[in-house]
């Protein structure tokens, strides 16, 4: 990889608070040669660098940030006005820029912490190389990271290319890796406003259908009289407003459950010749974001995930009041979401203009963010 051509890094750290009380300007402890500027008051914190990360990364404190989320240069796809990741000469070289990159996040990750990336795509003589997925089995293998979910992001407005010979690319993938099985998880809190599923009125031929199934059934009488046992007391829960709604399963009439760990649903269709999920009501929280590409006015950046899905990533896999890092910070989103989330966050930008857009753009968002919270708080 192509190192930029200046020596050490800027680093310019902002508060969240509408009025500044101090500014200090003092050496960075980033890189050599560098200058910080920290304005310092009340309310989180974000740090913009520019830099080389594989300069940065390693003066950064370790075992600190709860949550790694970025978005690198996709190979040979679009110009990002600098040397760096992105433009090596073959599919291999840019994964092994990856994973050399990743692997000093490792250090830095607080032991609960997760790992996110978001990877683009790319043909190579109509021939569609898998890039990130590519990267996913690298990081697994050379990395010992865990891979926890495959997210796909759905663009709501992907570019309109017209391909006579192949359909329209509209999806990416966010892969959530974490270091172990201890990490940081809120699942609730990753789409908070999903509510719960509308409560239906119980009808008096609830559970009719299935008593009619029993008695078809192959179960012997014992079998038959602990699952009718069982249904009336399901029906009770969903009458009683305990639960939204039930499943049953009976064998030798339903498919086979799926699994047959100890206590799953296979191995009571085995044991008892029926089985019944209950469900609560919440909606499924499911591995799909739709979502459309973010474009900012007056910002060169070619490639900007929203803002909404990085939130919505941060408030599931960091704590209130956590550290949040992107190496690759181009325009600053990452840090926007942060302070939107009340999380401390840190970024580093190669190229000088989107680092200088990132301060501008992370500038105002933390401004406005506190101005809206000491609204709020009267």
């Amino acid at each position: 990889m192509t190192r930029a051509g200046a020596t050490g890094a800027t680093t310019v750290t902002m508060t969240a608070t509408p009025t500044y009380t101090t500014a200090e300007v003092s050496p960075s402890p980033n890189a050599s040669n560098a200058v910080e500027v920290a304005v310092q008051g009340r309310g989180v914190q974000c740090t913009v660098i520019c830099g080389d990360n594989r300069d940065v990364l390693p003066t950064l404190p370790r075992a600190h940030y709860d949550l790694c989320i970025t978005s690198p240069p996709y190979w040979q796809q679009r110009d990002y006005g600098a040397a760096g990741i992105g433009n090596e000469d073959s599919v291999d070289a840019y994964l092994d820029n990856l994973i050399e990159t990743a692997a000093l996040l490792l250090p830095l990750m607080a032991p609960t912490g997760s790992i996110v990336y978001n990877l683009g795509d790319k043909y190579v003589n109509g021939n569609l190389m898998l890039i990130p997925y590519r990267f996913a089995l690298r990081a697994t293998e050379e990395l010992g990271l865990q891979l926890i979910n495959d997210i796909t992001w759905i663009k709501q407005n992907p570019t309109p290319h017209q391909y006579d010979r192949r359909l329209t690319s509209s999806t990416e993938p966010f892969f959530h890796f974490a270091l172990n099985r201890d990490y940081y998880y809120d699942r609730d809190a990753f789409a908070a406003s999903d509510g719960r599923q509308a409560r239906l009125q119980p009808t008096p031929k609830l559970g009719a259908r299935y008593r009619e199934l029993l008695e078809q059934s192959d179960l012997t009488a014992s079998e038959k009289r602990s699952a009718n046992a069982a249904l009336d007391a399901v029906i009770d829960d969903v009458r009683n407003g305990n639960i939204h709604s039930f499943r049953m399963k009976i064998r030798g009439i339903h498919a086979p459950a799926y699994g047959g760990q100890d206590g799953g649903r296979k191995m009571h269709i085995e044991r008892d010749g029926f089985t019944i999920i209950r469900i609560t009501g919440k909606s499924m929280k499911k591995d799909i974001i739709e979502s459309p590409v973010e474009s900012l006015k007056y910002n060169e950046h070619p490639a900007i995930y929203p803002v909404s899905v990085i939130r919505r990533l941060i408030r599931m896999l960091t704590p209130p009041g956590g550290n949040v890092l992107d190496h690759y910070v181009g325009s600053g989103t990452t840090l926007v979401a942060a302070a939107k989330e009340s999380r401390n966050s840190t970024g580093i930008e190669i190229n000088p203009e989107y680092c200088a857009a990132a301060v501008e753009r992370v500038r105002g968002a933390v401004v406005a963010e506190a101005s809206v919270r000491a609204h709020s708080q009267g």
